[in-house]
């Protein structure tokens, strides 16, 4: 019988990320609280900015923005927004959020240590890239593992890919 396996990855689905930034835009611009303080969120290159006249109003656009990345399935451990300070340059704040994708190599490391210290023995791993492959020959070994991973409080949002 050939070995099960599947990978374990950290990816962003950049379209739902742009629909849940749209959708925070659209509330940015409509609400009440907003008006008259300079308020948006948009994309700048490869982040997110988010400008108002306050800081307070700038960690409520990035309050909103979180919640529309989770109605749409997205980790917010996938989002990084640095010490969450807003810079301030003149009358207006700002606080940029980028985008985590990819296993770094330590955190690919801390998977494959937990992997090794408390998944079943017949259990392998390897590290390939930003990316770990997870191979056994029983199938009731990998969702063991699955179910470990989820469980531990790693800082990286994770998927299962490629079960098979």
């Amino acid at each position: 019988m050939a070995d099960s396996s599947f990978d374990i990855v950290s990816k962003v689905d950049r379209q739902e990320v742009d629909n849940a930034l749209n959708q925070a835009a659209k509330e940015v611009s409509q609400r009440y609280d907003f008006r008259n303080v300079g308020a948006s969120i948009a994309w700048s290159g490869e982040s997110i900015v988010m400008v108002a006249n306050s800081a307070e109003r700038v960690l409520a656009i990035l309050d909103v923005f979180e919640t529309k990345l989770v109605k749409r399935g997205i980790s917010l451990k996938s989002l990084d927004t640095g010490d969450k300070e807003p810079k301030a340059s003149g009358k207006e704040y700002r606080l940029a959020a980028t985008l985590k994708e990819g296993l770094s190599s330590e955190n690919a490391k801390k998977i494959t240590k937990i992997i090794r210290d408390e998944a079943p023995k017949a259990v392998k791993t390897q590290i390939t890239g930003d990316e770990v492959r997870v191979t056994s020959k029983s199938r009731d070994d990998l969702q063991t593992v699955i179910a470990l991973l989820k469980a531990a409080d790693l800082d990286v949002a994770l998927q299962f890919t490629n079960y098979r």
